[in-house]
């Protein structure tokens, strides 16, 4: 039986901002807001994934920190999404995949185009700012 496709999504918060991405024009995705992240490789852990994708897309280090929730969600087929908070190990931001990143409020972000599967974490990170 082949393993449902994987994603994770790393939130950083601090002093009560959540860091969000836009994405770069094109695509069913492009130019929607979303939590930085992305496919998790086979014999990859989530917490790795993290780490590359932060690296890749951003140039930034990053630790991941506690598990945050999941979402399921369809897109070329059926996956599952799973986010966790992440720390910044730096604040040199070099943009690759997206157009512009902020730091915005839980309330400003509910107003934003989110991707779809990550509009799906905001139960979950509602929860857990409370």
């Amino acid at each position: 039986m082949d393993r449902i496709p994987q994603s994770v999504a790393g939130i950083a918060i601090e002093q009560g901002k959540i860091f969000i991405t836009r994405r770069k024009p094109g695509g069913a995705l492009g130019g929607k807001w979303e939590f930085p992240g992305g496919k998790v490789e086979p014999g990859e852990k989530d917490e790795e994934a993290l780490i590359r994708e932060y690296a890749e897309e951003l140039g930034v280090s990053i630790t991941p920190g506690p598990f945050i929730g999941s979402a399921s969600f369809e897109y070329r087929g059926v996956r599952i999404l799973h986010a966790y908070r992440v720390y910044f190990q730096d604040s040199h931001i070099t943009l690759s995949e997206h157009t512009e990143w902020r730091w915005a409020t839980f309330e400003e972000i509910q107003a934003l185009d989110f991707a779809p599967s990550d509009r799906k974490l905001f139960p979950a990170l509602q929860a857990y700012l409370d």
